[in-house]
């Protein structure tokens, strides 16, 4: 069973940088597409970055950038580096992966089979 564990997070101020790890156990990492999603208060969850299983990223407009997401397979962690982080990047942020993700699906959650708990991201002065 694959488990992805998020680490990273904290309360920052605005202009300050941040960098998320996702640590995956219980399958290769190589032949995984890794998403960063993340939920603000009061709001839905949405897609911030993707890494394909070749290494090419994808981001949303909002973080394009700011943010750079990267991999390191021989040690199954993905990485989102958060720089220049302002208020509006406030949120839970959830890593979540899938074996066999297209790359038209690649923002869709219900791409993804394996999810974590999520870290806490707060920005504020």
């Amino acid at each position: 069973q694959v488990q992805l564990v998020e680490s990273g997070g904290g309360s920052v101020q605005p202009g300050v940088s941040l960098r998320l790890s996702c640590a995956v156990s219980g399958g290769a990492l190589r032949g995984y597409t890794v998403g960063w999603f993340r939920q603000a208060p009061g709001e839905g969850r949405e897609f911030v970055a993707a890494i394909r299983y070749n290494g090419n990223p994808y981001y949303v407009e909002a973080v394009k950038g700011r943010f750079t997401i990267s991999r390191v397979n021989a040690m199954n962690t993905v990485y989102l580096q958060m720089n220049s982080l302002k208020p509006e990047d406030t949120a839970l942020y959830y890593c979540a992966a899938g074996a066999r993700i297209i790359l038209s699906s690649i923002t869709r959650q219900d791409a993804y089979d394996y999810w974590g708990q999520g870290t806490q991201v707060t920005v504020s002065s």
